[in-house]
This record gives structure tokens, C-alpha cells and sequence, in this order.
């Protein structure tokens, strides 16, 4: 008996003394992402003045509100590129101003909906850095950017990141608090593409080094979770840190302690697009193992992150995370364009009032041209909505260099098709009748509120231009008599330069000189044939003044000979502006190509096939070269171009 007690008291003893093991707390989180709304408000189109309802911020709040529903926990942050992009932003900027104690349409909507944080795009600074700083003011959320810094290099100019101090609730329902930090990256080209507005005022530094510093600090100051909001592209995995790349969503993934990356400014999605980049999985949504997400533009879709958190004595920990895209419509089987969500009611009736004035303003006559404008093969032959902006460029630019040592240099002009399908889909494209012309029109010629440049170059620099801007094209077989896929897609149409004032012819059967990032891969290649000015072949050596934008001019494009430091003239005007005033100034004008330049005939029967929208078709009949050829993807339609 004895001993039985001795052995009972010792296991109750051993019970006693072992230690109970701490329950584990795990949650989840979603992060909802918007990005590139480019003041897409509402579900309009103000360009053809009439609804979209694959556009708009009153959109994706539906989403939004839903997506908030489904989870327990979740954090709403933008992405950037907010505050320009169709003529609302237009309006505000420069027709009815802000002043300190107005809020932006765009963040009147945002403060609505509810959002934690905003990241800084490019696009932010087009106005200059007055009007960005006046317009932070009306946001009820911090927006950061940890890459500008002021002119010293070290002191920031907007707040780097911020941490949320917010709480979550666990898998059984008990509150938690969590520290979550919010580090914004821009784009660092700003300083060129924005260099009238930003020179001599702010420094950028590379993304991903300046991610690599930030991520220790804001994990020394308690973050429990790290999230990226960088405004850029994916890009390739070949960026490494150092580059000032561009679209540097790739390396990001690799940087230590990041949970979430968000991306954008390419205006492409992931999950979706880059399937085959190395490292991708596009069913988790992640890179490297990383969640990343890029959801279109103009809010055309939602990000969507699912993180699974586990809370341990040292803190938060994120076990797992996916990501997904919402879309707020769908092609339907004979690809038309079907709404998933309805508008959130609350935004629609708050910016109501500021559409309305948009709408007064856009719809204003100020002169008439003669003959259509339209960009439906803007891609494949000279086109009338870039002639009459060339036209309204040399107009501007005679006028301005009056009375200076340039004013006796032949002026040419540099503009690119802006409105051109792609990705902003098969309606996207410049239609205007002959006629009354009114300011949506003109913002449909021009998106951009860039202002227009001029630039010195030799023959030989306008010949390597050219020869950048035919990397719009694929290199086509001609021993091929079956139609051959013209344009390279991965080629931005605003970087399609045409050079008006030269006549030149485009071979399309010879590799390309240059990449799309500006690196010369062919060095004996040669696309540009019969480069002439005035009927004869170009002197090399001969001076022009080429009038293009700020974006151009100061190496947007990465195109030759194009660094900022050839500019004889920065005007204040913008060039939107200058194609206005040419039309009030001349009352009538007619925007007909002059047909200064043409593909290269190839002895052989070719069919070079490129896509285009559905109302092309009502111009064949005045472009005899042209065919279509049948039914394209989504939406589009192939057409083809003889070159025999």
C-alpha cells in the first residue's frame, strides 16, 4: 500500500510540474489592392462621352465590399498612378484648380470607401509637385513613397512607409493586435519623364535597394508584416538591385522579410499575364514563393491577397499566402462585354455633381476639322490623329523659336499613336467625324499632359529614332505568301514614333536594331530605307529641331540619342494645348496623313495581318491596301495589308 502511495504521489507530482503547452493562434488576412486608376471615377468613357463598364472606381467598390464580406480581417491599399488619365483629372488640374481645404474627386471616393494607405505612381507628379502636395491633403489615409528624396539625397519628401497599428481576429473569434507596415516605391524615372515639373527638386534612388534598407528598419520598429505597395511592373528576373529599373516587381519578391508585393504602372494582371517568368506560379499567385499581384488598370479588376498569419512569443509570422484578380466584367461567348458588378451607389451620388461639370466641359465646340480623324490603322500607315498633332507641334514650334538662333533649322515633328487597341481593348481608338471638334476630342487625341519640347538632332540621330520606333514591328518572312502577324505587342504604341517633315520607308523583313529597352542587339540591321528631307536623301550631318514631349525629350523610351541633354526648349505649354490653339487659330483644319512614310515593298506577294477594331471596317473603302481577314481575339478583328 505503501508503495502504491509513493508511486501515486509521484504522478501526481509529474502532472503538476509539466508544463502546458501554450495554445498556437493563427488568423487570416486579405489584402485588397487597387492600382493605375488613372481618375477612372466612374464607369465613362469621356474620350467617346458615353458609359464603359469595364472602367471605374464605382465599380470596383462593389467589389470591394464584397471582397470585405468574405473575410474576417482585411487592409485596402492603393497602388498609385491616381491623380491623372482622363480629362476629370485634366479638369481638376487645370481648369478648376485646388486650393488647400479641397479634396480631390478621386480621394473624396477613396476616403469613402474606406482606404488604409496609398503608394505614389508616376503619374502623380505630371501636374507638379504644388498640386500633388494640396491634394495629399484631402486623403484621410498616409501615402508613401520611401525612393524621393529632397535634392540632399537623404532627407525623404513624402513619408516612406507607414505601420499600421491594427488588430486581427484569430481563427476562434479573440482579437489580437498586429503592427503592419506599408513601404511605397515609384517608379524612379520620374525625374526625366517629369523633369520640367521635378529638376533641381527631387532625387530618386533605385527600388529594390531602397526596399532592401527600408524592410530591417520598419521590421526594428516592431512590424509584424511587411507588404510592398511599389508602383511598377513586374519586369524580368534579370533586374537586380542597383539597375533603377523600371518594372522591378520581380526582384522585389526576392527582397528578405517581404510578405506582399503590389505592382502595377504596366497596366497588364497578375495572375494572368507572365505566366512563364521564372519563379511565377500563377495558380498561388506568387513569385518566388512571394504573393504579388497586378490588377489591370482604370479599375478594371481587384487584388485580392490571402495571408494565413500564425502568432508565436516572437510575434506575427505569415505561414501561407495567395493572391488573386476580381474582375468587374467578362467577355461573353461572341465577346461582348458583360458587367459583373453594379456601381456602389454612395460614390456614384457624391461625384455625381463633379462628372457633370466634366461633362460640360468636355462637350464644348472650339473649331471644326475638314475630313474624319481616326487611329484605326495608326499601327500600319500614316494616320490622321497623329498628323494633326505633328501639324499643331511645327505650327507651336515656329511660333516659339522666333527670334532664336534655331528659328532658321528645319523643324520636324515627333508623334505617336496613343489610342491604338492593345490593351485597353478593341474600342479603344480615336473616331471623330469631320466637323465640330469640342475638348473631349482634343483629349482623345491626346491623352498626356505633357508639354511640349524640342530637341536638336543630326540626320543620323533622326535615322536611329526611326529606327527605335520601327520596333513596333515583327520581322516578317517574305517568301511567306500566308499573312503574317505584324505588331509586336510588347512594344508600347506611345513609343511608335512618327516623324513628320521626313519621308522615309519601313523593311519590316530585317531584324530589329534596337530592343524595346533601347539596347542596340542587331548593329547591322537597318529598318529605316529611303530616309529623305525634301526629296533628297538626308545629310547626316544636317541640323534639325525635332518638337516632341517632356517624356521623349528627357528619355522616356529609352530611345537614341534622347537623354535630356540635347533640349533647346522646354515650353510651359502642354502639347494637348497646342493641338487646341492650332484648331481655334486656324478655325478649320484638315487632318489628312501626308503619307510621308510606308512599309518597303518585298517583291513578293505579303500580307502583313494586324488587329484592329470592329468600326475599321467602314474605312476601307479609302484605304484600298487594306483587307479584313476575319474575327480576331477578344473582340478585335484581324485585318491584313498587301504590300505588292
Amino acid at each position: 500500500m505503501r508503495t502504491r502511495s509513493l508511486v501515486g504521489l509521484f504522478l501526481a507530482g509529474s502532472l503538476l510540474t509539466t508544463p502546458v503547452l501554450a495554445q498556437q493562434v493563427t488568423a487570416k488576412l486579405r489584402l485588397l489592392q487597387t492600382t493605375d486608376l488613372h481618375t477612372s471615377l466612374l464607369n465613362y468613357d469621356y474620350y467617346r462621352d458615353a458609359e464603359d463598364n469595364t472602367v471605374g472606381l464605382s465599380k470596383v467598390a462593389t467589389l470591394i465590399r464584397q471582397a470585405r464580406t468574405e473575410a474576417p480581417n482585411s487592409l485596402l491599399i492603393d497602388n498609385g498612378d491616381l491623380l491623372q488619365g482622363n480629362p476629370l483629372g485634366d479638369y481638376i488640374a487645370k481648369v478648376k484648380g485646388l486650393k488647400d481645404g479641397d479634396t480631390h474627386p478621386m480621394y473624396m471616393a477613396m476616403n469613402l470607401i474606406g482606404y488604409d494607405a496609398a503608394s505614389l505612381g508616376n503619374h502623380e507628379f505630371n501636374f507638379g509637385l504644388p498640386f500633388l502636395d494640396t491634394a495629399l491633403k484631402g486623403a484621410k489615409f498616409p501615402s508613401v513613397s520611401a525612393n524621393i528624396f529632397e535634392t540632399d539625397g537623404k532627407t525623404h519628401r513624402f513619408k516612406p512607409y507607414v505601420i499600421l497599428d491594427r488588430t486581427v481576429k484569430d481563427t476562434g473569434g479573440k482579437e489580437h493586435p498586429i503592427k503592419i507596415a506599408v513601404i511605397g516605391l515609384t517608379t524612379p524615372q520620374i525625374v526625366q519623364w517629369d523633369k520640367a515639373h521635378l529638376d533641381g527638386k527631387i532625387v530618386t534612388k533605385d527600388i529594390v535597394a531602397t526596399a532592401e534598407a527600408i524592410v530591417p528598419e520598419v521590421k526594428a520598429k516592431g512590424a509584424d508584416l511587411i507588404i510592398l505597395a511599389a508602383h511598377t511592373g513586374i519586369g524580368t528576373d534579370q533586374v537586380k538591385s542597383g539597375d533603377m529599373a523600371e518594372n522591378a516587381g520581380w526582384a522585389l519578391t526576392k527582397v528578405p522579410g517581404v510578405h506582399a508585393v503590389l505592382t502595377g504602372h504596366q497596366h497588364l494582371t497578375f495572375p494572368g499575364q507572365f505566366k512563364d517568368l521564372a519563379g511565377a506560379d500563377a495558380a498561388k499567385g506568387t513569385i518566388n514563393g512571394v504573393p504579388i499581384a497586378m490588377p489591370g488598370f482604370w479599375g478594371s479588376h481587384l487584388g485580392v491577397f490571402d495571408l494565413e498569419l500564425t502568432k508565436t512569443d516572437g510575434g506575427w509570422s505569415v505561414t501561407s499566402g495567395t493572391s488573386s484578380i476580381r474582375p468587374i466584367y467578362k467577355l461573353d461567348e461572341n465577346r461582348k462585354r458583360v458587367p459583373l458588378v453594379d456601381n456602389q451607389p454612395d460614390i456614384v451620388a457624391a461625384v455625381t455633381p463633379i462628372h457633370e461639370e466634366v461633362l460640360k466641359y468636355i462637350r464644348a465646340p472650339f473649331g471644326k476639322v475638314a475630313a474624319p480623324i481616326y487611329s484605326y490603322f495608326a499601327l500600319v500607315q500614316d494616320d490622321p490623329s497623329v498628323q494633326i498633332v505633328s501639324d499643331a507641334q511645327v505650327w507651336y514650334a515656329k511660333k516659339a523659336l522666333k527670334g532664336t538662333k534655331y528659328e532658321n533649322l528645319p523643324i520636324l515633328s515627333a508623334a505617336a499613336p496613343f489610342k491604338a487597341g492593345g490593351r485597353g481593348g478593341p474600342d479603344y481608338y480615336t473616331d471623330v467625324p469631320a466637323g465640330e471638334i469640342a475638348i473631349k476630342n482634343a483629349a482623345d487625341l491626346y491623352l498626356y499632359p505633357n508639354t511640349v519640347q524640342m530637341v536638336t538632332l543630326t540626320g543620323a540621330g533622326v535615322r536611329e529614332w526611326l529606327e527605335m520606333s520601327a520596333g513596333q514591328f515583327k520581322q516578317i518572312d517574305p517568301n511567306k505568301s500566308d499573312p503574317q502577324d505584324l505588331v509586336d505587342t510588347s512594344f508600347p504604341t506611345f513609343n511608335f514614333d512618327i516623324i513628320d517633315g521626313v519621308t522615309y520607308e519601313v523593311d519590316v523583313t530585317q531584324p530589329k536594331r534596337y530592343d524595346n529597352d533601347g539596347k542596340l542587339v542587331a548593329p547591322d540591321a537597318r529598318r529605316i530605307k529611303n530616309l529623305a528631307f525634301q526629296g533628297k536623301p538626308i545629310d547626316d550631318k544636317q541640323d534639325f529641331v525635332i518638337v516632341t514631349n517632356n517624356y521623349r525629350a528627357s528619355g522616356g523610351g529609352k530611345f537614341p540619342g534622347l537623354d535630356g541633354k540635347n533640349i533647346i526648349l522646354q515650353a510651359p505649354d502642354e502639347n494637348r494645348q497646342a493641338l487646341i490653339d492650332f484648331i481655334t487659330e486656324q478655325k478649320s483644319v484638315n487632318p489628312s496623313a501626308d503619307k510621308n512614310w510606308r512599309f518597303a515593298k518585298t517583291g513578293k506577294p505579303v500580307t502583313l495581318a494586324f488587329e484592329s477594331g470592329a468600326k475599321a471596317e467602314a474605312f476601307l473603302a479609302s484605304n484600298p491596301a487594306l483587307t479584313k481577314l476575319g474575327d480576331g481575339q477578344n473582340g478585335f478583328v484581324r485585318y491584313g495589308l498587301k504590300l505588292d
